[in-house]
């Protein structure tokens, strides 16, 4: 079992980036929310969540929803990440190849806290 490098300091104005896309999308043989998680992890960025939403649209105006036995098999998917926008911004090129369809925004946030759990 291989051990992470520590997480680097993220305290103060950083940038919030968030990437919505579909549970079923893929990226190769993985779905494509595991691949941005495993893209950000392995460029050292601070950390990521996958949140499953449960009803959204997007450019097709087509509704997803987890109320709908079709569309539920593809609800959307949000990640979230926070870091430098610098390291963001490098890895924005890798994203935009992977992701097909989706929407990927960047805002500040304010980190308050960012520290692993005390066991």
């Amino acid at each position: 079992m291989t051990t992470a490098s520590p997480p680097h300091a993220l305290h103060g104005e950083r940038t919030l980036m968030r990437i919505h896309v579909n549970e079923v999308d893929r990226a190769g043989d993985k779905l494509l929310y595991q691949a941005i998680v495993e893209l950000l992890r392995a460029r050292g960025l601070g950390g990521a969540t996958v949140t499953q939403c449960i009803m959204g649209f997007g450019a097709t105006r087509r509704v997803h929803s987890d109320m709908s036995d079709l569309s539920a098999l593809d609800l959307p998917v949000v990640v979230e990440c926070v870091d430098d926008e610098a390291r963001i911004m490098e890895v924005l090129p890798e994203l935009d190849a992977m992701i097909g369809g989706g929407l990927v925004t960047l805002e500040r946030a304010h980190v308050i806290t960012y520290r692993p759990a005390v066991p």
